[in-house]
């Protein structure tokens, strides 16, 4: 693109002075040479009419052509000068190569096409006159020749520069479109890249909370029933092989969970990120469900804890524990999510309140399932079971819950025990 004044700025510039690019520098300063040598030979002419010296009409030749080598940094100026010069008959390559750098330079067009008719003008009065004395008695035929003269040195030039210049101006758009594009295109990957870090970082939040909650449960049962057995051991031989049994189908349980956890992250194929966190390793549909909440109970109930659970449907009163998943017809994610919470809720009662009375509580309404597990105060018999907390479990719950779109509410009683509470939609937020 051809630029006036100072537009243009300094990035990429390799070029001298007002020039963009070397060879635009080598192309202009040979076409000043061209040019200020024609003007010099003319200016000889030039000079035996004004009756001036000839080394005169030589000079004044060679600066007036010499000027062409500004057309970049100055086009009007030139242009200017070869009308300036069109009576003295010289400056025919200056007059045409100024026209064509004024039309595809981004000066204003009323200004070129101001410019080309003075330049049209000047150009046809002079040859009117210089052709009118060798041809008096055919006025038609100098008219005629002086306008295809001045046709011809301004018209094709000056349309010629203007498609140059809109060609110009089109390649430049499509490549700052193109360098948009590509900035776009490098936005868009740094945005995938960190959606999916985030996303690696979420599955691993997501893998290490449901393994903590499958193998957490067990374990601490599995804790409390050791207590009991190493309690009973030398009394009551009998409890003491009823409780080493139990000891041992949760540790085969607690291995199977997590067996099955561990495969199905094996033989999964991999996923985009933006798939890979709509669900939980292992799926939703083969988690556990509200169905099962009875024998979650009864696994607390069998290591000693005295646990009531409480369920009532919506519009009714209490029905059997047994139907703690009257709700049928839950989501998956619903279902598992709710189950967690008890279940997290019931092994930390183990670990932070032996020997409490404990109760949890189901209520199936209309659009939502709420659960609440509350225990008591300790007795202060039962033995602490030594079980390590490792901080995660309100934290696991609270995600899960809030990643429904439920609520999650949960802190100490006024008898000084403790309860978690939450209320599930039953249309989760997929």
């Amino acid at each position: 693109m051809t630029y006036t004044g100072d537009e243009r700025g300094g990035a990429g510039r390799d070029g001298p002075w007002w020039w963009e690019r070397r060879r635009e520098a080598v192309l202009d300063v040979g076409l000043g040479a061209v040019s200020a040598a024609e003007c010099a030979l003319e200016g000889v002419q030039f000079a035996r009419e004004a009756g001036l010296p000839g080394a005169l009409g030589v000079l004044f030749g060679f600066v007036v052509g010499a000027t062409l080598v500004l057309r970049r940094r100055w086009p009007i100026a030139v242009v200017l000068v070869g009308i300036a010069v069109t009576p003295a008959a010289m400056g025919f390559l200056l007059s045409v190569v100024a026209l064509y750098t004024l039309a595809s330079s981004e000066v204003p067009r009323r200004i070129t096409a101001t410019l080309a008719s003075m330049s049209m003008s000047a150009t046809f009065v002079v040859m009117y006159l210089r052709t009118r004395e060798g041809a008096a008695d055919e006025p038609t035929l100098v008219i005629s020749l002086s306008v295809f003269v001045a046709v011809a040195l301004t018209v094709p030039p000056v349309l010629f520069g203007l498609y140059i210049g809109a060609r110009r101006r089109l390649m430049e758009s499509l490549q700052e479109r193109a360098d948009s594009l590509e900035r776009e295109l490098s936005l868009l990957a740094d945005r995938a890249e960190e959606r999916a870090e985030w996303a690696r970082t979420e599955e691993r939040t997501r893998i290490a909370r449901e393994m903590h909650d499958v193998v957490a449960h067990r374990v601490s049962l599995m804790v409390v029933h050791a207590a009991a057995l190493q309690a009973v051991a030398a009394k009551d031989p009998v409890k003491a092989a009823r409780n080493a049994a139990l000891v041992g189908d949760m540790g085969r349980q607690a291995l199977t969970e997590l067996r099955e956890m561990l495969g199905v992250l094996r033989a999964e194929a991999p996923k985009p990120a933006a798939v890979a966190v709509a669900a939980p390793a292992g799926g939703f549909e083969d988690g556990p469900s509200l169905a099962e909440l009875e024998a979650l109970v009864g696994q607390s109930r069998a290591a000693g804890m005295v646990v009531e659970l409480d369920v009532r449907a919506a519009g009714a009163g209490p029905v059997d524990p047994a139907g703690a998943g009257a709700g049928a017809g839950y989501p998956a994610e619903v279902e598992q999510t709710a189950y967690r919470v008890v279940q997290e809720a019931l092994t930390n009662c183990h670990k932070h309140a032996p020997g409490a009375r404990v109760v949890v509580r189901l209520a199936h309404r209309d659009g939502e399932v709420a659960m609440q597990v509350e225990n008591g105060p300790c007795d202060g018999k039962a033995a602490e079971p030594g079980l390590p907390s490792g901080g995660n479990g309100l934290v696991g719950m609270r995600e899960r819950v809030l990643g429904l779109g439920g609520v999650f509410v949960s802190g100490p009683t006024d008898d000084g025990g403790f309860k978690v509470s939450a209320v599930l939609p039953c249309v989760s937020r997929a």
